[in-house]
């Protein structure tokens, strides 16, 4: 299974190679590059040169020859008239060497086969075999023999057999020089490589003289070696009187147009004729006598002598049996013997005597058997006998019936035309109604460009599948929009192109518009169609062909902001003064501030030769103002934001004095004068209510700044218990000069004190261990698990020691001790 699945693949990859192959080589294949075809114009106009420039003769020959070669280059123009299919590079071809049209091998040799069968299939076998019928050419129906049809397939010169495939030389072309003998025959051969149509004239260079032979000879063309040298001929015409005055021709003169009066062939009447005719005849007779002197000559007007009398000599009877030697103006007598002239029939002869005249017809009955010899009838020998029977056999073209009524059995062809549709589609077979395919088309259809300049024959029927060609000239139509010049395009089907010419209208700004021309814009147009039911298929947006206007102009200009401030390239369509949104930043009348408002127009007054000044369309400043106030003065100016200095401020404060005590109304003006001025104003005249960090009143009158260090209170000093004390000066207590100690007693009282405070603590432990032990019983009795009903509350009463019960007693004199001694 795997080798037969690997021969499978295998197989359909050789397919397919080939097949690409083949597609290659197609010379119908769509694709051909348009600079293929333009250099292969170029190379078939090199190629031509030599003939169109330098060739006086007729060139219908070259054309043809052109033609053929630009078939064979061009895809789908080589057709086959057979089969009506394109003809490839790598089919074998025949070239009828009548038409030079080419046809498949296959196709031409079933075409010779099919016509001489058709031919040969009326004969009888006793004809058959003893005449070569011809096949003809299905185009131009060139007769060719049985023997002549092709069974091989050669080049178009036919040196090479099989030629191969080669993409740089011409379709089933050799590549060597064609060699062919031209026709007319001329003694040169074609020196042309091997190429498809008939040659083209010679081109070979020879020397000869024009048709008077009165030019000195001159190199010339084989094909235009005749020419005229344009003098006059000068040679004698036929009448014999003038010469030729037309100019150097070829071949014999014309007839000479002059007029003159010349006599008739008897000479007896006079008339004017042109002188190349000068013989004529008139209308009467001879008229002379004879020499037999009885009779006269009947010929009208002749020549030369009238000759003998027609009655003279020895003359025989009607029947020609006798003969009678009579003088002329007797008339022969008739024999008596029987006519015996072989009558029309051909059968019988007359049975009169005989007689002048022509004889009776055949009356003898006879045994006839009709044309056809299916009956026999007696009746008179010069009247045919035709049967009524009509030919029931079937004619030649093996569909109609002869119908003729006695027929022969040699029926005639089919006289009704074929009438068939031939394979072109465009045409009806008009040869008479025939056995077989009909003939191909021999019509040939010009498939042109738009413009007509480019043209190919290609077989009728094929203009409806053939591209047209591509046509090199210019497209001549006239331009659509509103330039007076196209765009430079080739020759073309269908719309031209959109322009794609700078606009160049004038725009209302002056500028032109610089965008490719929009005259013919296509434009789609949309909920145009109403969907005729909900199952109807959306339909393709259609396009409209209009004129969009110009679009507005991106032209830069330099326009100035509204004030002033920059210049910026802008847009012509929107080139207007515009804000650039920065502030204004003039400066405004107070001469303190700028204008805040965005960017906008200031109009300018005649006064103000500044350009930056503030105009009218400017914020007014409502600000209050800001310069700064003297020092000490916490008022602002009363009057709002102005230019120069403010007034003096005359506002009237209200302050506390120095100590805080008392409240003052002063101006702000005086505030701001003299330091020491403003002391005074401030101070209230009273004493200083400030405590001196000894805690005693400053003595001093309301002033500013800290209060002076030297009290002169008098204060009473203690010792350390608190109980001695001394009265001293305040200062010198703060500057430490003077100290109070304790004497004996007030160490004694310290002493007792610091006992006692002892004894207490003593006491206080003793209290903390009796109540712990009492709850340390209290917590045995618990765990003895005595019933709850029976369970007693132990009562341990303690008894007060003398320091709790006294203790309060002691400490208050004590502690009152203690503060005074403090």
């Amino acid at each position: 299974s795997s080798l037969k699945k690997f021969d499978e693949i295998k197989k359909a990859n050789q397919a397919a190679a080939k097949k690409l192959v083949e597609d290659q080589l197609s010379s119908s294949s769509e694709d051909d590059d348009e600079d293929a075809e333009v250099k292969q114009g170029k190379i078939l106009d090199k190629t031509f040169t030599i003939y169109t420039s330098q060739t006086d003769g007729d060139a219908s020959e070259l054309e043809r020859t052109r033609q053929y070669m630009n078939e064979a280059f061009q895809s789908g123009a080589m057709t086959c008239l057979i089969c009506i299919a394109s003809v490839k590079r790598n089919q074998a071809v025949w070239s009828c060497c009548g038409c030079f049209c080419i046809f498949h091998l296959v196709c031409i040799q079933k075409w010779a086969k099919d016509s001489l069968f058709l031919v040969s299939s009326p004969l009888t076998d006793d004809d058959f075999g003893k005449k070569d019928y011809p096949w003809p050419c299905p185009k131009c129906r060139f007769e060719y023999k049985r023997s002549e049809t092709p069974s091989r397939y050669y080049c178009y010169c036919g040196k090479v057999e099989n030629p191969t495939v080669d993409p740089w030389l011409v379709p089933h072309s050799c590549g060597q020089i064609c060699e062919r003998e031209f026709k007319p025959s001329c003694g040169h051969k074609c020196l042309l490589l091997c190429h498809p149509g008939p040659c083209p004239p010679c081109p070979k260079m020879v020397t000869t003289t024009c048709h008077c032979k009165k030019a000195k000879p001159v190199p010339r063309r084989c094909s235009a070696k005749e020419w005229s040298c344009h003098l006059p001929c000068g040679r004698t015409l036929l009448c014999g009187q003038h010469t030729c005055e037309n100019s150097c021709h070829a071949g014999d003169c014309q007839p000479c147009p002059r007029v003159s009066k010349q006599r008739c062939i008897c000479g007896r009447q006079t008339a004017e004729r042109l002188c190349a005719s000068p013989q004529w005849q008139c209308d009467q007779v001879c008229g002379k006598r004879l020499p037999c002197g009885n009779h006269t000559c009947e010929q009208v007007c002749h020549a030369g002598p009238c000759g003998d009398c027609p009655r003279s000599g020895k003359r025989s009877c009607p029947c020609g049996k006798t003969k009678f030697t009579l003088p002329c103006t007797e008339d022969v007598p008739t024999c008596g013997d029987s006519c015996d002239k072989v009558l029309e029939c051909g059968l019988h002869t007359c049975s009169q005597r005989c007689h002048r005249g022509p004889c009776e017809i055949c009356r003898q009955e006879v045994e006839k058997q009709c044309r056809c010899g299916k009956h026999t009838k007696r009746m008179p020998c010069h009247k045919p006998y035709l049967c009524e029977t009509k030919c029931t056999k079937v004619r030649d073209c093996q569909k109609h019936q002869c119908r003729r009524k006695c027929c022969s059995g040699n029926c005639p062809p089919c006289d009704q035309v074929c009438g068939r549709t031939l394979g072109c589609r465009n045409h009806k077979c008009p040869s008479g109604c025939h056995r077989g395919s009909c003939n191909p088309c021999p019509e040939t259809v010009d498939v042109k460009c738009n413009c007509g300049k480019t043209v190919i024959k290609v077989p009728c029927g094929r203009e409806r599948t053939i591209r047209p060609p591509k046509c090199k000239q210019l497209c001549s139509r006239p331009p659509t929009c509103h330039h007076s010049t196209q765009e430079k395009h080739y020759c073309h089907f269908g719309r031209c192109p959109p322009c794609r010419q700078p606009c160049q209208k004038t725009l209302t700004c002056g500028h032109l518009c610089p965008v490719s021309c929009h005259d013919e814009a296509l434009v789609r147009q949309t909920g145009l169609h109403q969907s005729a039911g909900p199952w109807e298929q959306p339909s393709e947006p259609a396009f409209i062909q209009t004129a969009l206007p110009c679009p507005p102009c991106e032209v830069p200009i330099p326009v100035e902001c509204l004030g002033q401030h920059e210049v910026s390239p802008l847009p012509c369509h929107s080139a207007n003064p515009y804000s650039c949104k920065r502030f204004c930043g003039r400066l405004l009348d107070c001469q303190n501030h700028t204008c805040m408002r965005e960017c906008h127009r200031v109009t300018k007054s005649n006064s103000s030769a500044d350009g930056k000044k503030v105009g009218p369309e400017c914020s007014q400043c409502e600000e209050e103002c800001t310069k700064p106030r003297p020092s000490g003065c916490p008022h602002r100016c009363v009057l709002p934001c102005h230019p120069g200095d403010c007034p003096p401020c005359l506002q009237m404060l209200k302050i506390k004095c120095h100590c805080k005590l008392s409240v003052l109304y002063v101006e702000c003006l005086k505030l701001t004068c003299d330091l020491k001025e403003k002391e005074l104003l401030i101070s209230c005249k009273n004493q200083c209510p400030k405590e001196l960090p000894c805690g005693h009143r400053c003595k001093e009158i309301c002033h500013s700044g800290d209060c002076p260090l030297n009290c002169s209170q008098k204060v009473k000093l203690r010792c350390l218990c608190k109980r001695l004390k001394k009265e001293i000066q305040c200062s010198k207590i703060q500057e430490g000069q003077v100290s109070l100690e304790c004497d004996a007693l007030c160490k004694e009282i310290k002493r007792k004190a610091s006992e006692i405070k002892e004894a207490e603590a003593k006491a206080a432990i003793e209290e903390e261990k009796r109540r712990q032990q009492a709850e340390l019983e209290a917590f045995e009795n618990r765990l003895k698990g005595r019933r709850k009903n029976k369970r007693r509350k132990d009562e341990v009463e303690v008894e007060q020691s003398s320091w709790q019960k006294y203790k309060s007693l002691i400490m208050l004199p004590m502690f009152g001790v203690a503060v005074v001694m403090v």
